[in-house]
């Protein structure tokens, strides 16, 4: 029986210092595993840590695998699974520019407005939303606005974190 693949978001905190995210990355390159999204950022500046938050997709095992593997690299401080772990927030940024005049510039600002995105540049032939949620919804309103003159979408990646009381 073939096992099945599943998306994990795992959290990782990290020394903030030169080499980390190149030695994390090549873990997973070196293994052959993919990273489908990948945000750094210093998350306290006073003990120079970082933030890892990466999307990753494997078997069961081949998830393990990876978190074990995270946890035994020498600048990392604690691994967390936040798919295995509970409920989670989970967030991405786009910036989507869409060019069009007419119907197509008014179907992109109703669009926009039911997505709840935000007009951060206007020409008289073109617009650059913002949009922030989950991945599903980006994904949905990149898919929208293809249909009405995309012409190129810049993403953040997900940051997430798990809801309630504890974390890092």
């Amino acid at each position: 029986m073939e096992e099945k693949i599943e998306k994990h978001t795992i959290a990782v905190l990290v020394d903030n210092e030169p080499g980390v995210l190149a030695r994390v990355i090549g873990l997973f390159s070196g293994r052959g595993y993919n990273i489908e999204s990948l945000t750094v950022a210093e998350v306290n500046n006073a003990d120079h840590l970082s933030r890892i938050t990466l999307v990753t997709s494997g078997t069961r095992m081949v998830v393990e695998q990876i978190k074990a593997q995270l946890d035994r690299l020498v600048p990392v401080h604690k691994v967390h699974d936040l798919t295995d772990e509970g409920p989670s927030v989970e967030r991405e940024l786009a910036l989507v520019k869409v060019a069009g005049t007419g119907e197509r510039r008014i179907e992109a600002l109703r669009l926009a407005d039911i997505f709840k995105a935000k007009v951060v540049d206007a020409t008289l032939t073109s617009f650059v939303f913002e949009l922030t949620g989950t991945t599903a919804e980006v994904d949905d309103f990149v898919g929208l606005m293809a249909q009405l003159g995309l012409v190129e979408a810049s993403r953040t990646g997900v940051v997430a974190m798990s809801k309630g009381p504890t974390g890092f």
